[in-house]
């Protein structure tokens, strides 16, 4: 009678199995981790890019609605219908661009009132004013809404009516009320840099 010896694995055979096994599922962590990396990657860039785009095509909308209807301030100075700076003091209602624009019409199509709006760039955050009224009173204070979020810069010029480029509107020349385009440059903090141009006539 054959006596049949079991033979099972070794010590040292199980440990180069389970060192082995380790070598595999660290590859194997490695490779999802950098995926997973790619993809949180992509989706933030995706998400930067369209709200860059978004941003734009707002202002272009706005732009192309702007009325040559100045306002009175709150404390009752007249401000142009169409007014740029180069910095915002940081105030509650300064900003760096200002105009006043058509309402629109509403679902009914009912034409809605003009409104207010200014643009400034505030703690690397590019946020949109809106006011209730065109003449401010002390108590109308603007709603803010932040559009970017990681800006470093949002640099304006304004196109004059003899086609030279001024860092404010109104020019310290006497021009027309509203500037032939606006050249808008943002400058996000991750180093890219962008423009566009408005044309508002």
């Amino acid at each position: 009678m054959t006596v049949r010896t079991i033979r099972g694995f070794t010590l040292i055979e199980l440990l180069v199995a389970l060192f082995v096994f380790a070598i595999l599922a660290v590859t194997a962590y490695r490779g999802l981790n950098a995926v997973s990396q790619t993809r949180d990657r992509t989706g933030q860039e995706t998400r930067k890019w369209q709200s860059l785009d978004r941003f734009f095509a707002r202002l272009d909308g706005e732009t192309a609605q702007v009325l040559q209807r100045p306002v009175r301030t709150a404390n009752g100075a007249e401000a142009p219908a169409f007014a740029g700076t180069q910095f915002a003091t940081g105030s509650l209602e300064d900003v760096q661009l200002a105009f006043t624009r058509s309402g629109g019409i509403d679902a009914d199509g009912v034409p809605l009132p003009p409104q207010r709006i200014g643009y400034r760039l505030r703690q690397n955050r590019l946020e949109l004013l809106r006011w209730t009224a065109l003449d401010s009173a002390p108590y109308n204070v603007p709603s803010v809404d932040t559009l970017l979020e990681d800006v470093s810069e949002f640099n304006l010029r304004y196109l004059n009516s003899r086609l030279t480029w001024e860092k404010q509107w109104p020019p310290a020349v006497a021009d027309a009320a509203l500037p032939r385009e606006v050249e808008v440059e943002l400058v996000l903090k991750s180093g890219e840099k962008l423009t566009r141009f408005f044309s508002l006539r």
